[in-house]
């Protein structure tokens, strides 16, 4: 069914976790394999029958092509619609594409509203369009308007599905209505929830009331001498990365999501913030390699399209390094030890300007940095790259002196680390404030422009001093 060298991939996967994964064997791969190469699906949907739906997920990007397809036609019959959002991109099409129209729309229906929204908002128009319209009239009228608000918002961040009470009802009747929806299976309501909104009657909220106080409290007590009226209201447009610091500043476990009138549309719950710190600090580390997405699962064709812009963006950037060194040709003719030791100078300020940058685009990230504090944060950085640059002066320096047997040499090669150390240290906090304030992230461009900084700068101080001092 599958390759052989295919198994022995994704047993690897399995084999290289330092013990098992939180709730998962990863012996279970094996076993799943095994019974799936034997031809006994029905052996392979009992080893994953009891498996959490992200088990299930990790389980499935773990296997082959071949063994998924048939691991995902095994469980078609029973397949859990939470495994879907759990999925990484890639696989989650592929095996949509294998389930078919009708079964994706049956199981997208099943999740929560922001669950559902997680899954159909990452396919492309046409195949959103034919399961959306494969879907009950009341699921798809919420996810659709969901999907009107922009790309990584608050209003495709939250779940529509909520309790809310009027500001007039008592603990008895908030109580009493929970009980009856669900005796109804009122899919109005979440599963899981934390918090009890109270609302005006335009819908407006007017407070918040956890379960916690509510149980604990008698029943004939109006729910608006509980409720706490300071709220930390959301917009439904605020970007994903203001609400998850607005979560982690405020100890936030869910908030309430309000339109442009104000009026309560939803809710967010700290699983679903918890998800988007993960999805941005992945993003944040990928577009530090020049990589706009995670390709892991993608064709190889694919990668290599998505790869090739950046690289060729830093074929650019070297070529113009080489340009710099091409200015200093007959001087490097002359003196052999220059070549021999420039990449040093360009390595080591590309390397100090990389730790800088990190820390910066870091707390850019994290609202750590701001204009404030900015010209602080840029003065301890010029302070730093000195006292490097100084240290790291002298014992170049030395290895220099002592290499080439050339006092003159070892002093070329200090100032110019001095120099592009200093340098490396402004670069690399400037650049991503700027690039920040020109509305690109910075994680993006930030360390294409250092490296060619860093590496201009480098040759043309150490070759420029090597040609004023040396020759």
């Amino acid at each position: 069914m599958a390759d052989p060298a295919d198994r022995t991939e994704a047993r690897g996967f399995a084999e290289a976790a330092e013990g098992p994964v939180y709730g998962f064997d990863p012996v279970v791969v094996e076993a799943v394999i095994q019974s799936l190469v034997a031809g006994d699906p029905a052996r392979a949907r009992q080893h994953v029958a009891d498996l959490h739906p992200a088990d299930v997920a990790d389980l499935l990007e773990w296997l082959s092509a071949d063994e998924r397809r048939g691991l995902v036609e095994a469980m078609r019959q029973d397949f859990d619609p939470e495994v879907l959002s759990e999925l990484d991109d890639t696989v989650r099409e592929e095996i949509i594409a294998q389930l078919g129209v009708q079964s994706v729309a049956a199981a997208v229906a099943e999740l929560d509203s922001d669950d559902a929204v997680d899954v159909i908002e990452e396919l492309e128009e046409p195949e959103q369009r034919e399961i959306l319209d494969a879907m009950p009239a009341g699921d798809r009228t919420l996810i659709e308007e969901s999907l009107a608000y922009p790309d990584d918002s608050a209003g495709r961040l939250m779940q529509h599905e909520l309790v809310t009470v009027p500001t007039f009802w008592t603990v008895g009747e908030t109580i009493d209505y929970m009980r009856q929806s669900a005796d109804l299976d009122q899919e109005v309501l979440p599963e899981v929830f934390y918090d009890i909104f109270v609302v005006d009657p335009m819908h407006r909220p007017a407070g918040t009331l956890s379960l916690s106080r509510l149980l604990r409290t008698r029943r004939p007590v109006p729910v608006s001498d509980l409720m706490e009226t300071e709220m930390n209201l959301i917009p439904a447009v605020m970007d994903q990365e203001e609400v998850a610091f607005l979560f982690r500043q405020r100890d936030l476990v869910s908030a309430p999501v309000v339109d442009d009138g104000g009026r309560l549309v939803g809710a967010i719950t700290i699983d679903d913030v918890v998800d988007v710190i993960h999805e941005e600090h992945e993003e944040d580390i990928m577009r530090l390699g020049g990589v706009r997405e995670d390709d892991l699962y993608s064709a190889a064709v694919d990668t290599t399209r998505r790869r090739f812009a950046w690289l060729l963006v830093n074929l650019v950037t070297a070529i113009t390094a080489s340009l710099v060194i091409g200015l200093f040709e007959a001087t490097i003719e002359q003196m052999v030890a220059l070549a021999v030791l420039m990449p040093i100078v360009a390595s080591m300020g590309g390397n100090a300007g990389t730790q800088t940058m990190t820390v910066a685009v870091r707390a850019l990230a994290t609202k750590e940095l701001t204009p404030t504090n900015a010209l602080r944060v840029v003065g301890k950085e010029l302070l730093v790259g000195g006292f490097n640059g100084v240290l790291f002066a002298g014992l170049t320096g030395l290895v220099a002196w002592a290499w080439f047997a050339s006092p003159a040499l070892g002093i070329v090669i200090a100032l110019a680390m001095i120099i592009n150390l200093v340098v490396a240290g402004l670069a690399g906090t400037t650049i991503p404030l700027m690039v920040e304030r020109a509305g690109v992230d910075p994680a993006i461009a930030s360390g294409v422009v250092l490296t060619a900084i860093t590496d201009v700068v480098g040759f043309f101080v150490f070759l420029g001093l090597g040609a004023w001092l040396l020759l």
